[in-house]
């Protein structure tokens, strides 16, 4: 039943640390732990019903909303995603122009991996440019 602990440690882990959470989290444990003993008297073999019961005690978002717990707010990075596209594609840019004129100076074929590598800071523009609107 060891997994069945685990698992409730994961799913109230950003449950703050209380005797209120920590009877639930019994209650929970216990209530599953019954459940499992409930399905290998029904024929489960232990790994199948302890499966079940987890699977059956779906997610604790409601539980989340009466004990006041908060998501953890999701940083937005598509900022700097953009910015690091950009610098990364001008160092690659700057690469390959470098190596066209040292190497081949009489033709110019550097703009063609030019062109590809600027989809890359174009996408992240669009990326940025989409969440900066919807905020």
């Amino acid at each position: 039943m060891k997994k069945i602990k685990n698992h409730i440690d994961e799913l109230f882990k950003d449950f703050p640390r209380n005797h209120e959470t920590e009877m639930i989290k019994q209650e929970i444990i216990q209530n599953l732990e019954e459940k499992v003993f409930y399905l290998m008297d029904q024929g489960k073999e232990e790994e199948d019903a302890i499966n079940k019961a987890i699977v059956e005690f779906g997610d604790i978002g409601d539980l989340k909303q009466e004990l006041g717990v908060k998501e953890p707010e999701k940083k937005n990075m598509s900022r700097l995603n953009l910015e690091f596209s950009l610098w990364g594609s001008g160092l690659i840019i700057a690469f390959f122009i470098f190596i066209n004129i040292y190497y081949t100076p009489h033709i110019i074929w550097a703009i063609y991996p030019i062109f590809a590598i600027l989809w890359w800071p174009l996408a992240m523009y669009f990326v940025w440019s989409r969440k900066k609107w919807s905020e």
